[in-house]
């Protein structure tokens, strides 16, 4: 798709009131009732309400400033101009102008000509931790309908072309106007001998049997903005299943899905990690080499730190999708108590709870060390 500005006609710095009014403007040029023989008419009202529809939000227009249409991929999806606006242009009009339509009559829901869009299509995408968090262009690979590389997706036969069909004189549409009450009525429908289409096949191409579509493999690339997790979309306009016989394409939706890190987990866009240390090194202090994502870390640990202590490295964390700058990185220390002591560490060890007039051994009286002792003195 192309620039939501750039539909618009505004540059970045626009006021919300530019926009608005650059907006009434390109809806009278652009309108499908207003451009009757254009088949691609539609398709590009719909692009020019979904601009309308991020930019006119302040959050969404700087998610949007910030990372493209991946930042709004989850905001209001593939919203088409009659999601926006209701289902006429009546509607549309009553809404901006105060009145109805400027092209007459009071048309209500005017089909789609020509061949109708491809279908949305779904994959999902597996991404490791550190793509997530700092961002990546990755490969999809799919298999969808795309274009028939023998008829260009025309769905004629070699040699041949389609041809305008002689009912609807190619719009895909037979109108009808009638008088009522309220004035001229303008109804339309679908062309019964093209089907829509506004083009008839004679001889169709074989490899497609005239659908203009066949199954294939592509590959798309991929941006995935820092700070994504398992569960986001992505939101890849006009790269889904190409629609029947020249028809536009639909759109692609990545799904993501994180791998977990055997260092690290996520708590929003907080990291944390856990960092064994000894006992006497938790009692007496300690530097602690820190492989963070950024690269290596030495991390103080203070004498007298217990079991659970919590060291907070700001700014080290996964950056926000939808604001400035990023989590922290949440450091748990891990006081490791030893089980396989020897002889020379279990003394150190009574002499200190002696020292400090603490019990030690699972029974009463002497601890084991000091029964054991006796019995050979």
């Amino acid at each position: 798709m192309a620039d939501f500005y750039e539909l618009l006609g505004v540059n970045r710095s626009a006021s919300a009131e530019e926009i608005k009014k650059a907006y009434r403007k390109r809806a009278r040029e652009l309108h499908p009732d207003a451009n009757p023989d254009d088949p691609d008419a539609a398709e590009r009202f719909k692009e020019l309400a979904r601009a309308y529809q991020i930019l006119s939000d302040d959050d969404q227009r700087s998610r949007y400033d910030r990372f493209g249409e991946a930042g709004v991929s989850g905001a209001g999806g593939g919203a088409s101009a009659e999601d926006v606006f209701g289902a006429g242009l009546g509607d549309i009009f009553d809404a901006f102008f105060g009145g109805g339509s400027p092209f007459g009559g009071g048309t209500r829901g005017r089909g789609p000509t020509g061949p109708p869009r491809g279908q949305d299509m779904e994959v999902v995408a597996d991404i490791s931790f550190e793509q997530a968090v700092f961002g990546d262009r990755i490969p999809v690979p799919l298999r969808l309908p795309s274009p028939c590389p023998d008829c260009a997706g025309t769905g004629a036969g070699a040699g041949t072309r389609p041809v305008t069909c002689s009912e609807c004189s190619g719009s895909g549409q037979v109108r009808r106007v009638r008088q009522s009450v309220l004035g001229q009525m303008v109804t339309s429908a679908a062309c019964s001998r093209c089907g829509g289409m506004g083009e008839v096949i004679a001889t169709p191409c074989t490899t497609c049997r005239g659908e203009g579509r066949v199954t294939a493999e592509e590959t798309y690339d991929v941006d995935v903005p820092a700070g994504v997790d398992t569960g986001a979309t992505l939101r890849l306009s006009g790269r889904g299943a190409a629609g029947p016989r020249g028809g536009g394409r639909g759109d692609l939706y990545v799904h993501l899905r994180v791998a977990p890190h055997e260092r690290y987990e996520r708590d929003g866009t907080d990291l944390v990690t856990r960092v064994p240390v000894s006992v006497s090194q938790a009692a007496l202090g300690t530097t602690v080499d820190l492989p963070t994502l950024d690269g290596e870390e030495e991390l103080q640990v203070p004498a007298g730190t217990q079991p659970g202590h919590e060291f907070v490295l700001r700014g080290r964390g996964v950056p926000r999708l939808q604001a400035r700058g990023r989590g922290d990185l949440r450091v748990v220390v891990d006081v490791r108590v030893p089980t396989d002591l020897d002889d020379t560490e279990t003394e150190i060890l009574t002499r200190l709870a002696e020292h400090r007039g603490e019990r030690i051994g699972t029974s009463g009286g002497a601890s084991l060390f000091s029964r054991i002792k006796s019995a050979f003195s």
